[in-house]
């Protein structure tokens, strides 16, 4: 199994976390997203003791919520010592909801509105990372309106592309996230925002990209930053507190996908920090990062059940569900790739060529293509792996579909944390 969480017991089912997945389905209902709450807890404290490891407990993981966001999940990570990155008031206003102290929530995002921004400054947020001159200037306002300091850090384009699908590569020249450190342009916003009284500058952020299968980008990526550090000490005379070197560690999708123990990453990059730091004669800075996929990602699957099977000879098979890309739309995006088995027939081989299509009325309505499953049987409960993030929090009401429900296990029990939508939570909004 591609997960630690994921077992199949003497029935031939799928487990997660000690819970048989063809009861939960009967219990619950399909589609459902199910998250392990123990494979969270797992990662949070592996991720916690990494920087206890290598950077002396002198940094944290803040996890982006935006992989799956709703306030059980805050409260989860908060608990095991993380704080939480937002990208929307929606977020912000989730993370409040769910009682996480302000001071550790880090606002990102690059266009936020005027209404986040004073939203975020109102609740206090701790961080606010601000992507470009223009929100610069509006937060400047805000803050001088309202008479107060505003703590932020900026957000760098180191520069780096990372071998990742193009959607999701954001660290190059050629990307709408942050401030371009090649042009001149980053060392002008440090010295702009240094001179601003309404604001506090206390750190740099970067990010490279999502679903990372190396430890070079995350290791060049510090390098530019420290460096980067050196000639604002040496041109402006300022100092900051904290370096946020972002996320973007790769899982496990399907078992060819070679993803590196995140210890690798922490081990790689904090020597790369400690060396350059040396090189340079820069006092250690606290670090951060955001894993968001890899703390969520391998800890939840979706439970379908099995509609329509139509062979076409020679052609393909199309194995219909009753989810699709209404509730997991990242196939029909960037072709991603997922492993599905049949939950109920998990120990038997997976020798049948399946196109497993979803009920929407669009023909690209498709969770993957020739992929291996159990031979299928309407009634049948199939699962799709790795799902816990982007799932949820991408899914929409296409179709007029509703949106499932979200069950967290542990340690075989299992309980609600987001309800199903029903149809009139689809007409809450019509007039």
């Amino acid at each position: 199994m591609i997960s630690p969480c994921l077992s199949i017991n003497e029935k031939g089912h799928l487990v997660i976390s000690g819970c048989d997945t063809v009861e939960l389905a009967e219990r619950y209902g399909t589609p459902l997203y199910v998250m392990s709450e123990d494979e969270i807890r797992s990662v949070c404290r592996r991720y916690r003791s990494s920087f206890e490891e290598y950077y002396q407990g002198n940094g944290k993981a803040l996890y982006a919520s935006k992989a799956f966001c709703c306030k059980e999940i805050c409260r989860i990570v908060t608990e095991e010592g993380l704080d939480v990155e937002v990208v929307s008031g929606g977020e912000l206003y989730t993370a409040l909801q769910a009682g996480i102290s302000p001071e550790n929530i880090h606002f990102q995002g690059n266009n936020k509105t005027v209404s986040e921004l004073e939203f975020a400054v109102n609740s206090g947020v701790g961080d606010i990372v601000v992507d470009n001159l223009s929100e610069l200037y509006k937060l400047q306002k805000i803050a001088a309106k309202q008479g107060t300091i505003v703590p932020i850090s900026l957000r760098i384009k180191p520069g780096i592309d990372a071998h990742t699908h193009e959607f999701i590569r954001t660290g190059q020249i050629d990307s709408k996230f942050g401030i371009d450190l090649t042009s001149g342009e980053a060392l002008e916003a440090v010295k702009m925002a240094a001179g601003m009284r309404e604001v506090s500058l206390r750190g740099l952020h970067c990010h490279v990209g999502s679903q990372i299968f190396e430890k070079e980008p995350f290791v060049h990526a510090a390098e530019v930053m420290l460096n980067f550090f050196a000639e604002i000490k040496q041109k402006l005379s300022v100092e900051f507190d904290f370096l946020n070197l972002g996320g973007g560690f790769g899982i496990h999708y399907v078992e060819e996908d070679d993803a590196i123990p995140y210890e690798e990453y922490m081990a790689a990059v904090s020597e790369a920090v400690h060396r350059k730091c040396g090189e340079l004669g820069l006092p250690l800075p606290k670090i951060y990062i955001e894993p968001g996929r890899s703390i969520v990602g391998e800890a939840g699957i979706t439970l379908y059940t099995v509609g329509n099977i139509l062979e076409i000879p020679t052609v393909r098979n199309y194995v219909s569900i009753d989810g699709g890309m209404y509730e997991n739309p990242r196939y029909a995006l960037y072709q991603a790739q997922y492993t599905c088995l049949i939950a109920n027939k998990a120990n038997q081989p997976a020798d049948y060529i399946a196109t497993v299509t979803g009920k929407c009325c669009e023909s690209g309505d498709l969770i993957q293509e020739h992929t291996s499953i159990q031979r299928p049987e309407e009634g049948d409960i199939l699962a799709v792996l790795s799902t816990g993030a982007y799932n949820y929090s991408m899914a929409s009401n296409y179709n007029r579909n509703v949106r499932p429900a979200c069950v967290m296990v542990s340690e075989g029990k299992s309980r609600i944390v987001i309800k199903g939508e029903t149809y009139d939570d689809l007409l809450r909004n019509d007039i």
